[in-house]
């Protein structure tokens, strides 16, 4: 994050916002900085990337689904972003900390301890470890002495948007969150892939919550996507992992996407339109008829 804060530092901040005698490396400065860019980049990666996915991927059919929610989308919307400023607090001292130079980040390839091999192994050495803790922690979140305050708001999308992607509780958000944090501070990772992964893990979170549920062939079992995470909002007990299904098999959660067997979602529209249970539906934004 040192990296976004000098640049910030260098073009906006120092020149136009702190004053003269405020020092760039001051901690209250610091941590005023980092809330604000922390808020910021957070905002934009959920609201583009979001209206992204929403505009250009996501399947608007899905709106017609009858567990589909009045006014979904901006209620997605406001929660995510009344919850993102409470997540952002925790997150930043994590921040601050990597700033500080308590992390094991590094500035160049030659600082890696395997040189350039050990770049690629810290990519998917973060893919797996996160994926492990985030598998465990969603399996934590969903135990009946703690669902209900925290991870419940966040189930109450069964058909999902790219904007349900982070639609969570605070606690819950940023305890999902905390393995992409704390993995620096346990292994080497070099800052610019760390800032990388950190943009690809905001792209998975909301490609899982797309409603496309296509999957390359020969992957179904492997990858975690959008199929598999919608079985977990609408079936509870299954497809808790993040990217793979790894954890899922080992864990005894695992379950075959619906989608993928034809008996999804957009199954039950298509059966419910055929037999004229479908009236006139409000979609993205536009007042649409039941195909005949």
């Amino acid at each position: 994050m040192d990296l976004v804060l000098n640049v910030a530092d260098h073009y906006v901040l120092t020149p136009y916002v702190y004053p003269e005698s405020w020092a760039e490396d001051g901690a209250l400065r610091q941590i005023i900085s980092l809330l604000v860019l922390t808020n910021l980049g957070a905002a934009i990666l959920y609201l583009g990337l979001g209206a992204f996915s929403y505009y250009f991927i996501f399947d608007h059919n899905l709106m017609k689904h009858p567990h589909f929610l009045e006014n979904q989308v901006q209620r997605e919307i406001k929660y995510a972003m009344t919850s993102l400023p409470w997540i952002s607090i925790p997150t930043v001292a994590l921040f601050f900390a990597e700033v500080r130079g308590y992390s094991k980040l590094y500035d160049n390839v030659s600082d890696s301890p395997l040189g350039w091999p050990g770049l690629f192994l810290s990519m998917i050495s973060f893919l797996f470890f996160t994926d492990m803790c985030i598998y465990w922690i969603h399996r934590f979140l969903h135990h009946k002495l703690i669902y209900k305050m925290f991870h419940k708001p966040h189930h109450i999308w069964k058909i999902t948007t790219p904007f349900a992607s982070h639609a969570f509780h605070p606690v819950d958000g940023f305890l999902q969150g905390l393995p992409y944090h704390i993995y620096p501070f346990l292994f080497p990772l070099h800052k610019l892939l760390y800032l990388a992964l950190y943009v690809f893990v905001n792209i998975w979170t909301i490609s899982i919550h797309d409603g496309d549920y296509r999957v390359p062939a020969g992957l179904t079992g492997v990858i975690n996507g959008s199929a598999h995470h919608t079985d977990h909002h609408l079936f509870f007990d299954y497809n808790y992992g993040q990217y793979f299904t790894l954890w899922d098999r080992l864990g005894g959660s695992y379950r075959h996407p619906s989608a993928l067997m034809g008996k999804g979602p957009m199954e039950l529209v298509r059966k419910l339109q055929a037999e004229g249970k479908l009236g006139k539906q409000e979609v993205n934004g536009h007042a649409q008829r039941k195909e005949e």
